[in-house]
C-alpha cells in the first residue's frame, strides 16, 4: 500500500480491511438519496443515544450558545446527529458513483468569486461544516488541488477518504508535520489548497482568539500560507439543504494577510461564527473544539467529556 500521503490512493492500494468497510458504502449508493437521508436520520438517532460524543456537542452548544434553553440546544444537536448519518451514508456517492451524479448531488452557488481570481494561487476556506468532502470532491472535478493530511493513523475510514479524494485526478495530501514549505511550493505550481482551519491541535501550534465569546486554540497559519503563497483566501462552505449540498463560495478577502496575525485570526473565528449562525445544526459540534485551554483555565469538559 503507498505510505506517503503525497499519493493518491487507487483501489488497488487500499488494504483488505478497507476493501471490506467500503462494500456496504459500494451497496447503498444504488439508493436514492431521499432514501439515505431518511436512513441517516434514523443512524443519527440511534448514535445520539450514545452518551460520549453528545456529552462533547451538548457543551459545546452550551459554551456557543449559552443563553439558548437547553431543549434547544438539544433539539439542534439531534437534528446535527441526523445530518451526520445522512452525510455518512451517502459516501458511497462520493467513492463510487458517476461524476455526472456527483454533479447533480453537489450544486454550487457564488463559484463565480473562485473564478474571478485570475493569476494567484488560491486557498479554498473550507470550516468543519458535515458536507465538507462533498464540496471537496466536486471541486477535484473541476480543480487540482492540495490539502493538509492532519490524520496520524491510517486506519480503514481515513484510507477510504484519502481514496475518495483522489478519484478524480491524484492531489497533494500534506500530513501537518510535513512543515509549511511544501505546501506553499504546491500553492506557486498552481494547486488550489482546500484548507480546514477550524481544529484544537494544542497550545504549540496554536494561539488563543474568541470563538463565540471562548478562547479557542486556533492554528494562524492561514496568514502566513496566504502571504508566502501570494494565494487569496476565497471562503466556501458546504451544507446539506433538503436532497442536495450546496457549496457556497464568498468574495475573496481584501486586505489578508494584514501585518496582524492575531487579528487576521480573530477575522477568521469571526466569519465562521457568522456562517455557524446561518445553519447551526451543521457545523461540527463533536469535536473539542475547546480542548486546550489557556494557562490557568479550567478544563471546559471535565473527565466524563
Amino acid at each position: 500500500m503507498a505510505d506517503d500521503a503525497n499519493t493518491a490512493l487507487t483501489w488497488n492500494d487500499l488494504p483488505w480491511r478497507a476493501k471490506l468497510l467500503a462494500v456496504p458504502f459500494w451497496l447503498l449508493r444504488f439508493l436514492p438519496f431521499p432514501v439515505l437521508r431518511v436512513l441517516g436520520a434514523a443512524l443519527g438517532q440511534l448514535l445520539y443515544l450514545v452518551p460520549g460524543r453528545r456529552r462533547v456537542g451538548l457543551r459545546n452548544l452550551e459554551l456557543c450558545f449559552p443563553t439558548l434553553p437547553l431543549a434547544q440546544r438539544r433539539r439542534m444537536l439531534r437534528e446535527h446527529y441526523h445530518t451526520f448519518g445522512a452525510c455518512a451514508l451517502s459516501y458511497g456517492i462520493l467513492w463510487f458513483s458517476s461524476p455526472r451524479r456527483l454533479k447533480r448531488l453537489v450544486v454550487r452557488e457564488g463559484y463565480e468569486h473562485y473564478l474571478a481570481i485570475k493569476d494567484r494561487p488560491v486557498i479554498a476556506l473550507a470550516p468543519h461544516f458535515l458536507g465538507l468532502d462533498f464540496g471537496a470532491v466536486r471541486h477535484t472535478l473541476d480543480h487540482w488541488g492540495a490539502s493538509i493530511y492532519t490524520s496520524t493513523h491510517d486506519n480503514s475510514f481515513d484510507l477510504l477518504l484519502r481514496f475518495g479524494r483522489s478519484r478524480f485526478g491524484p492531489p497533494l495530501l500534506f500530513r501537518r508535520t510535513d512543515g509549511i514549505r511544501q505546501v506553499v511550493r504546491a500553492l506557486k505550481r498552481g494547486a488550489s489548497l482546500y484548507y480546514l482551519p477550524d481544529q484544537d491541535l494544542g497550545a504549540s501550534e496554536s494561539i488563543f482568539v474568541p470563538f463565540f465569546g471562548v478562547e479557542a486554540a486556533t492554528i494562524p497559519a492561514l496568514s502566513r500560507l496566504a502571504q508566502l503563497g501570494n494565494a487569496a483566501v476565497v471562503p466556501m462552505v458546504t451544507t446539506l439543504e433538503g436532497n442536495r449540498f450546496v457549496t457556497r463560495f464568498y468574495p475573496a478577502w481584501e486586505h489578508f494577510p494584514s501585518d496582524d496575525v492575531i487579528a487576521d485570526t480573530r477575522r477568521l473565528n469571526a466569519f465562521i461564527e457568522a456562517r455557524v449562525l446561518e445553519c447551526p445544526a451543521q457545523y461540527f459540534w463533536l469535536h473539542r473544539r475547546f480542548k486546550t485551554r489557556p494557562p490557568g483555565v479550567p478544563d471546559r469538559y471535565g473527565r466524563k467529556g
